[in-house]
């Protein structure tokens, strides 16, 4: 969208009018002319009204131009700022729930080996430690939820296709552990370890898309 200056620069070339001849009708120097069609200084209130006069527009229409340029810009920059502010909170929202699930992990691992806790009761806290998280990310999911750019959907799309070729890795995985072992009750654990990738993985498109951002 043009400025002032490049509006005035359209209006006299649209009127086929010189510098020279717009600066004797107006009774300015040519100078003058120069510098408000290249933004340098702004025409003097008694000069509006001949100005638009001479080019067969109201004032209204002279500066509308610049009048929505100007709060474009600004909703622009509230818009940006605004999904900066979303980004950084969904970021630091999953981080926290990749804290807790690590923490999860860790409290299963040393609660009963360790700590002779009951089973029933370590593994009920674990499961607690996982709603937590798994709400945690939930909520800032939607919480922080933003409109994505064709961008941001091929990066979708590539974190899609890696969680999709692990996920068959971890199957296999999977299952061939849990046969050999027929440990069903501990190997579940490995789908804990995928969903914490999951996580991680998400988390770290999501850092990249903000750097690209910044």
């Amino acid at each position: 969208m043009p400025n002032l200056g490049e509006r005035l620069y359209k209006l006299r070339k649209d009127k086929k009018l010189s510098q020279e001849e717009v600066a004797e009708k107006l009774n300015v120097t040519r100078q003058t002319i120069s510098k408000w069609e290249t933004d340098q200084s702004l025409p003097d209130f008694d000069k509006v009204v001949p100005l638009c006069e001479l080019y067969a527009i109201t004032p209204d229409e002279l500066f509308i131009e610049l009048k929505r340029k100007e709060t474009s810009k600004d909703n622009e920059f509230a818009i940006d700022l605004e999904e900066r502010l979303k980004t950084s909170k969904k970021a630091k929202g999953i981080a926290i729930s990749v804290v807790l699930y690590f923490l999860g992990v860790v409290w299963l691992m040393i609660s009963i080996p360790v700590m002779n806790m009951n089973p029933i009761v370590a593994s009920a806290l674990f499961l607690l430690i996982c709603g937590l998280s798994t709400s945690l990310i939930i909520y800032v999911c939607i919480r922080y939820k933003k409109i994505k750019t064709s961008k941001e959907t091929e990066a979708d799309k590539l974190r899609n296709q890696i969680s999709n070729v692990v996920a068959i890795i971890v199957t296999i995985i999977y299952l061939i552990i849990s046969f050999k072992t027929m440990a069903w009750h501990l190997t579940w654990i490995i789908w804990v370890i995928f969903g914490l990738f999951e996580e991680i993985l998400k988390l770290i498109f999501m850092l990249r898309s903000y750097k690209d951002e910044k």
